[in-house]
């Protein structure tokens, strides 16, 4: 099921074009990471999805409904990238607030509250949190309801690399029973084997959209390939590989996708030379480098 459509989607304030011709689809239980440098157009896009934001043209809608429509603002978790609760308010009362806003049970906000590891803090005001306890509320009233469609801004922000980990178990979870996800982020590196899709747009137009994988053969980055070998045959792997030594044992390769099998025949040919073998594709922010150059006007 296609629970957010988005298609040939614009905003002009005046003469200023926010975002050009945007398309872009996200599928029940799929989680997309929406990329791009500040100013690309990515919060004016969720505004847009949110209904908060008219558009200029195009057509967007969340299952079937238009942006702003009961069955949209029912069906769809927000995460701003700057979340504010009232200070004077304990965790636990913020929450409850939120939930008979949205017509849930408090006891599914308790249950939030455990959940986003603030069971401990719950009834402390909120003024005496940190900004990444008031990251993590933020992202419990989002999930009240188990929302169709979440849509976080920066959720990781203030966030701690444990906190960061469980963040993405939660993503997980909320991926499984369904629900679809568009997260945006400028942490590049914890979203490579946490999202199912990337999108990345710049100057208001979408640059690309695809899986990591499918990104990697389209620019063809260099697989690198480090080989660790014993203290005598380093430079004849060296030399016969046109490899580069370093360290000692090791031997800097690279290649291309698809000339990786081939690459590794030669590898395992050398026999027991070859201590260890390390492929490491093109990352994610070496794609989003390579995409971010082009110019989405020549495209």
């Amino acid at each position: 099921m296609t629970t957010l459509i988005v298609e040939n989607v614009s905003k002009k304030y005046g003469d200023l074009e926010t975002v050009r011709g945007i398309s872009l689809t996200v599928q029940a239980g799929e989680r997309v990471a929406l990329l791009g440098h500040n100013g690309a157009g990515k919060t004016t896009l969720m505004q847009m999805i949110l209904g908060l934001t008219p558009l200029t043209s195009g057509s967007i809608k969340v299952l079937g409904q238009a942006p702003g429509s009961r069955v949209a603002r029912g069906s769809i978790g927000f995460l701003p990238e700057s979340v504010a609760f009232h200070g004077a308010l304990s965790g636990r009362e913020q929450l409850h607030h939120f939930a008979r806003l949205k017509s849930v049970s408090v006891r599914s906000a308790d249950e939030l509250l455990d959940r986003v590891g603030l069971s401990d803090a719950a009834d402390r005001k909120i003024r005496t949190y940190s900004k990444g306890m008031r990251q993590r509320i933020g992202l419990a009233q989002a999930l009240l309801g188990k929302p169709k469609l979440a849509l976080l801004d920066e959720p990781t922000s203030g966030l701690d690399p444990i906190l960061r980990h469980e963040f993405y178990d939660i993503l997980e979870d909320l991926a499984n029973s369904g629900t679809a996800v568009l997260l945006s982020s400028h942490a590049l590196t914890e979203l490579e084997t946490r999202t199912d899709r990337i999108a990345i747009m710049s100057k208001g137009m979408m640059l690309a959209d695809n899986e990591l994988s499918e990104l990697r053969l389209s620019a063809r980055l260099p697989i690198r390939v480090n080989v660790t070998t014993t203290p005598s045959q380093a430079d004849r792997v060296a030399t016969e590989l046109g490899g580069e030594r370093i360290n000692g044992c090791s031997v800097s390769l690279t290649c291309q996708q698809d000339e990786k099998v081939a690459m590794l025949g030669l590898i395992t040919a050398f026999g027991e030379a070859i201590k260890d073998v390390e492929v490491m594709p093109g990352s994610l922010e070496e794609l989003y480098r390579y995409y971010s150059a082009i110019n989405p006007e020549e495209q």
